[in-house]
């Protein structure tokens, strides 16, 4: 039998809205719900336990076994067959925990089908076994708190999937009420056509309970632009103005980097919960006092990390989490190519804040998700050879290392001709590359003849190869396909957290921490490659 209390923060779940099931451990009516993960057999003096710890608000998951009458006892089901391990379609029931989730999705695990053996037992979600529904999750009311039970008995991946994790996350809260509220999210800085201002408005147009209300740029000919992309759309010409907008809600910042702390803190100051494009800031003393604004303000401060929603990243995070590469102790990413940097804002490093804040603020990010810390020091290299006009720097290495002696390298080059892999993970049982593949796409348009375009050699997921030593065999390789697209990941978790209470997916901590990795290796990397202890 094993049984985990409180379990620790896991905001895996392959990029959308948190499945942890610690995240109902928050006030909700008032009460502390704190959750219990029974796994195995249980015996009398344990359930009797788990009984009170119910009674008295507290919530218990239990992956029921076959022939255990103390745990059918405790939920109120039996199981009443033993399925194998396969691939299973889950069927969501008519609940409000099932509000803005599939309703029907695939879950690959062993299978107990359960029937219900009390009168106050729901059927919450059923399988398909041979086109019959049979119930798989229930739930018992006792006290003010909740048995679920669930015959999805590798409770690791029910905890990590994109729907399943949290619908049985609100199940498991002794109370839920979805709210059917729309909130209206505004952008700070519309920018260009196709950049993220229309990113965020298509996004917010396109998930429920966000709308895309407002917009603010200094350019009159830009929120021209957005009120053409979208039309109820209104227009400001500063953040201030659409500061005092009633029906902005949220506030989307999207401007260069130098601005986005000042802005955050009078957005906050506003009563407006505020979403800020990457960096977060560019010191981490600014990011601390953004955090606490938002805190003493009751609002809600996150960072569109992206990246985090990349379908080649979240099947990196995938692998790794089921232990594929065994444990990991080297990640080496890269981004760049030869040709000359942005001309803009971005090359500008008192308005970027150099160039590891651009490619590094994702990947950094990347980095501290695998390895679920921050590193404990840091060291950048970086050189200047070829390009003159800009201020960044031409190519930049940034070297991480772990209390434990793992560590991690970031490199970006504007003068790296033959591009390095995108992904290098070395563990112990096997290692993971994977490739860029920039996309080209030609077409022959009447009129005009050939015509060719050529994406950015980052837009594209990559494949992923994966080697592993197998004793006699040597070494045996298999390709990874990235994961399936998540959608709108980062808006949707928004939503959920703001209307549903739900963990945010992108702490505004965990950006805080990215922030002062980048501080400081643009520190060392100013000083010629110093090596920078960090207090994190």
């Amino acid at each position: 039998m094993t049984m985990t209390d409180n379990l620790p923060h896991a905001a895996s779940n392959f990029g959308n809205a948190s499945s942890d099931f610690e995240s109902t451990r928050t006030k909700f009516d008032g009460t502390v719900s704190a959750v219990v993960v029974v796994t195995g057999l249980l015996d009398a003096a344990r359930a009797s336990q788990l009984r009170a710890h119910a009674e008295a608000g507290g919530s218990v998951l239990v992956a029921i076994e076959p022939g255990d009458d103390v745990a059918r006892d405790l939920c109120g089901v039996t199981v009443t067959a033993v399925l194998p391990r396969t691939e299973w379609f889950v069927t969501l029931g008519a609940r409000p925990e099932a509000v803005r989730l599939a309703g029907e999705v695939p879950i690959t695990s062993l299978l107990r089908t359960l029937q219900p053996a009390a009168d106050d037992v729901t059927v919450a979600a059923t399988t398909s076994v041979r086109f019959d529904h049979q119930p798989t999750v229930a739930v018992r009311t006792m006290g003010a708190g909740r048995i679920v039970s669930t015959g999805i008995s590798d409770v690791d991946t029910l905890q990590r999937h994109t729907t399943l994790g949290p619908f049985i996350s609100r199940l498991l809260r002794p109370t839920f009420v979805p709210s059917t509220t729309t909130l209206g999210l505004a952008v700070v800085g519309y920018g260009p056509f196709g950049g993220m201002g229309y990113l965020h408005g298509l996004a917010a147009t396109e998930t429920d309970g966000l709308a895309f209300v407002a917009a603010a740029d200094t350019s009159a000919d830009r929120i021209d632009a957005a009120r053409a992309d979208f039309p109820d759309l209104v227009g400001h010409d500063s953040g201030t103005s659409l500061a005092a907008n009633p029906d902005v809600d949220i506030a989307v910042i999207a401007t260069p980097p130098s601005f986005h702390a000042k802005l955050a803190l009078e957005l906050l100051r506003a009563g407006k919960h505020v979403v800020m494009e990457k960096p977060m800031a560019l010191t981490r003393a600014d990011a601390d006092e953004v955090i606490a604004t938002a805190k003493a303000n009751d609002r809600t401060v996150t960072v569109h990390q992206s990246r985090r929603w990349d379908t080649d990243f979240l099947a990196v995070r995938r692998l790794m989490e089921r232990g594929d590469l065994g444990r990991v102790f080297n990640i080496e990413t890269f981004v760049g190519g030869f040709e000359h940097p942005c001309r803009a804002w971005h090359s500008e490093d008192s308005i970027s804040g150099g160039a590891v804040y651009d490619w590094g603020s994702h990947h950094v990010d990347w980095i501290h998700q695998l390895y679920g810390s921050a590193p404990s020091r840091v060291l950048c290299s970086t050189h200047t050879r070829v390009w003159q006009d800009t201020s960044n720097v031409d190519q930049l290495s940034l070297w991480m290392q772990w209390a434990d002696g793992r560590e991690a390298t970031f490199r970006q080059s504007d003068v790296c001709a033959i591009r390095r892999p995108k992904f290098h993970i070395e563990g112990t049982d096997a290692t993971l590359e994977g490739h860029y593949r920039p996309l080209r796409t030609e077409s022959v348009v009447p009129g005009r003849g050939y015509v060719e375009h050529t994406s950015h050699h980052a837009e594209a997921p990559v494949d992923l190869q994966l080697a592993r030593f197998d004793g006699d065999h040597g070494l045996i390789t298999s390709t990874v396909r990235p994961a399936p697209n998540p959608g709108w990941g980062f808006h949707n978790n928004l939503a959920d957290h703001l209307l549903l209470g739900e963990d945010l997916a992108v702490r505004p901590e965990q950006s805080r921490d990215v922030v002062a990795v980048l501080e400081a290796a643009h520190r060392s990397g100013n000083e010629g490659g110093t090596l920078i202890e960090l207090d994190l």
